[in-house]
């Protein structure tokens, strides 16, 4: 992808943490990214307070994060750099029931991910 249209695109985090729906939100946000819809972006170096990771969070992009469950993980990673999401989404909110030890699979959720699609897509062409 050319880096001018690059960065025209929304910015996607996701969770990744241990459970099936974090997984899943990291599936997610990695589709939504090889498919040129959005541009992912390390929600671990945000949380870490990476330089240049917190730079781009703050580049006045568009910004969908992407969380398994109720704990909010990657969205407390942006609140505590003063950065509110364009898109919050909660997969446990579609749901689905968060576990250890299992994995979702992103072909037998494809509702779940067409749903977020539409979402990217509308940020993405609202510019907001």
């Amino acid at each position: 992808m050319q880096k001018h249209k690059q960065n025209m695109l929304p910015l996607i985090y996701s969770c990744s943490g241990c459970s099936n729906v974090a997984q899943l939100a990291n599936d997610i946000a990695l589709k939504i990214n090889s498919d040129g819809l959005a541009e992912m972006s390390c929600i671990a170096g945000v949380g870490g307070k990476v330089k240049s990771l917190v730079k781009k969070a703050k580049s006045n992009r568009p910004i969908i994060v992407i969380d398994g469950c109720p704990l909010q993980c990657a969205k407390a990673c942006l609140e505590n750099i003063d950065i509110e999401p364009t898109e919050h989404i909660i997969l446990t909110d579609y749901d689905l029931k968060k576990t250890y030890n299992s994995r979702l699979n992103l072909e037998d959720e494809s509702a779940v991910f067409e749903q977020i699609v539409i979402k990217t897509k509308n940020i993405h062409l609202s510019g907001s």
